[in-house]
């Protein structure tokens, strides 16, 4: 698999576990402070290396300490990172996450260069040599903007897929309406489905970006797993009964998974059952690299794990 992830680049800052702030000068310990790359490009990015796939990332970072670390970090997992654009005067994107002890994690995020990201700094061969194009966070740079993008993709025969961003109360169906002719797969979770659809159920809003285009969306539902909506009709794809550390990465591990699948030539419900393998992997320890796995031992997962019912 020759893929080429485009989108949202961040570095997480992890502590866990986080039950409460201390007041004023107080101070805490705690168990576990971890740096990651993240975001719905580089965090997809990490779990596809570790599938197998020959991964290259694109997106804007900063000319600052934290993008050295971030290129550092996705290159020991051995990502490509020569199509990443460095700001010099912009911040890289970072996220600070307290993990609370049942997996639950808000976040303290600046957006930084991510935004900054546009036509001009797209690598336009190298969308067209890719055999798949996965598009993370297509309303953070505009929809017309990640539509020009996909449609060169298509083409020249590549792969596309996208996964959403903003949590659905902040989505709207025109955010992400041009983009869909161009989506062979789109990823999104529950909530975005019914914020960007406009719509008050799951497989309605699905089925609306059907009709919009899309050639298929796997939805991910958290613990009740993963929903799969094509013209052929609905199927669940329950989840793995695991003990939850952390959920940081889990879409974007989801997404790598199916996406892994998929150019394996395996059919859409199993390309689901791989994505939710490798999302619970990497759920069961802290970050979006959580996991010393390949392919063979995510298969082997899913194939000995019990699901949930």
């Amino acid at each position: 698999m020759n893929v080429v992830t485009m989108g949202v680049h961040v570095l997480d800052v992890l502590v866990r576990p986080v039950e409460e702030i201390p007041q004023g000068q107080g101070a805490t310990l705690v168990e576990d402070i971890r740096l990651t790359a993240a975001g719905t490009a580089a965090g997809t990015a990490l779990t596809l290396a570790k599938l197998g796939a020959s991964v290259r990332t694109a997106g804007a970072i900063g000319a600052d300490p934290t993008g050295d670390l971030l290129l550092l970090l996705l290159e020991r997992a051995g990502v490509d990172t020569g199509l990443l654009v460095r700001r010099p005067d912009t911040s890289t994107s970072a996220s600070v996450l307290p993990i609370r002890p049942n997996g639950d994690r808000p976040s303290l995020h600046l957006l930084g260069a991510n935004i900054t990201y546009g036509l001009d700094d797209v690598p336009w061969d190298a969308v067209a040599g890719a055999g798949h194009l996965h598009l993370g966070g297509p309303e953070l740079i505009g929809a017309d903007v990640a539509a020009r993008v996909l449609a060169h993709a298509k083409e020249h025969g590549v792969v596309t897929s996208v996964d959403l961003l903003a949590p659905g109360e902040l989505g709207t169906f025109d955010q992400i309406e041009a983009v869909l002719p161009y989506v062979d797969h789109l990823l999104p979770n529950d909530d975005q489905v019914l914020g960007f659809s406009e719509e008050t159920d799951v497989v309605t809003g699905a089925k609306k970006f059907l009709d919009a285009g899309a050639g298929a969306v796997a939805v991910t539902c958290g613990a009740d797993g993963a929903l799969l909506v094509t013209a052929q009709g609905t199927r669940s794809v329950p989840a793995f009964d695991i003990d939850v550390v952390d959920t940081t990465g889990c879409g974007d591990a989801f997404s790598a998974g199916y996406l892994r699948g998929v150019s394996l030539g395996r059919p859409l419900s199993e390309a689901a059952v791989l994505g939710s393998a490798a999302a619970a992997l990497v759920a069961r320890g802290l970050g979006s690299d959580h996991g010393d796995f390949d392919l063979a031992a995510a298969d082997a997962f899913a194939a000995t794990h019990k699901r949930r019912s």
